[in-house]
């Protein structure tokens, strides 16, 4: 009697060839110098910023946040959007609030990293420019670029479940293992880094004992029984990652010239 192999690890199955390449990554072991994190930080940032338009992509599909106020479908998903919201928009950092993009700033300057690029995309974004003519004028790396790109190609389906899965599989359930690998040649290599060592730590705690889990769970609820959406599902999953994969390799390429 065959065993019916449920949605979930179908999937997982899928993406395992393009997850385990980003686990075993050789950039975790290239950054070695200030200046090749340096490099790292100027393109990850885009990263870092692009990752709430997703946040924000699933909280006004799973939440309620329009007035008046109705109760969303997905009771599951819905506390662990705002769980993520809270965190990711409005964390702690000694005595302050602080988003974890504004964190990230604030190890780029710790470090000497620039920051010029992703604060005029910001300023551009804030002065009603179109997202494709502020990434012009802030020239962030090309790797970064089209990682943002990526992203917001997947935004454009306007499909919850595969937004959910990019999230999920791009971001929540592979952040931990990644910043892993990370953070342990950073401590070998370099020193002084505290603020870019507490961001990855917060990162692997976070997205490791509770949200990775949760989003998981995400995915299931929103796919339920429906096959055509476990496949966008994969899709978009795998899309995330071939995405971060040439992010790695930009980045990679840079640090080797």
């Amino acid at each position: 009697m065959l065993t019916q192999i449920d949605p979930l690890t179908r999937l997982r199955d899928t993406i395992a060839p393009a997850r385990h390449r980003l686990e075993t990554h050789p950039l975790y072991h290239q950054v070695k110098t200030l200046h090749h994190l340096q490099i790292f930080m100027e393109s990850h940032v885009f990263a870092v910023w692009d990752f709430m338009s997703l946040l924000k992509s699933l909280q006004a599909g799973i939440t309620c946040v329009t007035v008046p106020w109705i109760p969303g479908r997905y009771p599951q998903s819905r506390r662990l959007i705002n769980e993520i919201v809270l965190g990711e928009e409005s964390d702690t950092y000694g005595t302050s609030a602080i988003s974890h993009l504004e964190l990230y700033l604030t190890a780029m300057a710790e470090s000497g990293a620039g920051t010029w690029s992703i604060d005029q995309l910001l300023a551009e974004l804030k002065a009603g420019k179109t997202l494709a003519d502020a990434l012009k004028l802030a020239a962030p790396p090309p790797e970064a670029a089209a990682f943002v790109q990526s992203t917001f190609r997947i935004l454009a389906q306007n499909k919850l479940h595969a937004t959910a899965a990019a999230f999920t599989f791009g971001r929540e359930d592979l952040i931990p293992e990644m910043f892993q690998q990370l953070v342990k040649d950073l401590r070998r290599n370099l020193q002084k880094v505290d603020s870019f060592e507490y961001y990855l730590n917060r990162h692997i705690e976070m997205d490791g004992d509770s949200h990775g889990p949760m989003a998981l769970q995400m995915v299931e609820e929103l796919c339920g029984f429906d096959d055509s959406k476990w496949q966008e599902a994969a899709d978009a999953a795998q899309f995330a990652l071939e995405a971060r994969i040439q992010l790695w390799d930009g980045i990679l390429r840079r640090i080797r010239a």
